[in-house]
């Protein structure tokens, strides 16, 4: 099994509760014998997206900005398993993830399609179908930026030609036990072990 694992937690040491999920994650994928590519995001050099779309018009599949965010690409390109860890901002994904996922439009093509009676863009790179995971922390509990956070989730999924998603989101002094065994516990991970 192969996923891509991104991480746009602050770096290693700044935010214990990311460093805590971001191991119960890989902690769970290994006990699966998954093998994961992971992107620490917020060591990378990543520019922001430009919005100039050659990379559905001019270089297809391919953005034109030369950076750290290529590699992510390619990995992204062919995979079937997606991974998200983010400290939740309001509601929504952390500077670096977002930045990340800005620049993955290149995995879909410059088309529409219907999807769930609703206007998308279809994948560039089928026919599998994308499963996404998508990992939240907070330090204290938030209702409402947490629906926002799920519905922002779901709303991704659909962009990503209607993957099959799911989302935790952990605050507080959870210990890494308690994380793997929810991870555990999520169908992202259950579907796979069949």
């Amino acid at each position: 099994m192969h996923a891509v694992f991104l991480k746009g937690s602050p770096p290693a040491g700044r935010d214990p509760l990311s460093n805590r999920a971001a191991a119960a994650v890989m902690a769970a994928t290994k006990a699966r014998g998954w093998e994961v590519r992971s992107f620490a995001l917020a060591g990378m050099d990543i520019g922001p997206c430009r919005g100039c779309f050659s990379c559905w018009l001019k270089t297809p599949g391919r953005c034109v900005i030369a950076d750290d965010q290529e590699a992510v690409l390619a990995a992204a390109a062919g995979c079937a398993r997606f991974i998200w860890l983010t400290p939740v901002t309001f509601g929504g994904y952390s500077p670096e993830l977002k930045k990340s996922l800005d620049r993955i439009i290149p995995i879909l093509l410059p088309f529409f399609t219907k999807v769930r009676g609703e206007t998308h863009h279809p994948l560039r790179y089928p026919p599998f179908r994308r499963r996404l995971l998508v990992v939240g922390t907070r330090r204290e509990d938030d209702v409402e930026g947490e629906k926002a956070f799920l519905r922002l989730v779901g709303r991704n999924a659909l962009n990503m030609g209607d993957a099959e998603a799911s989302a935790v989101v952990f605050s507080g002094d959870v210990s890494l036990a308690d994380m793997e065994r929810r991870l555990g516990e999520e169908p992202f991970f259950a579907e796979a072990a069949r």
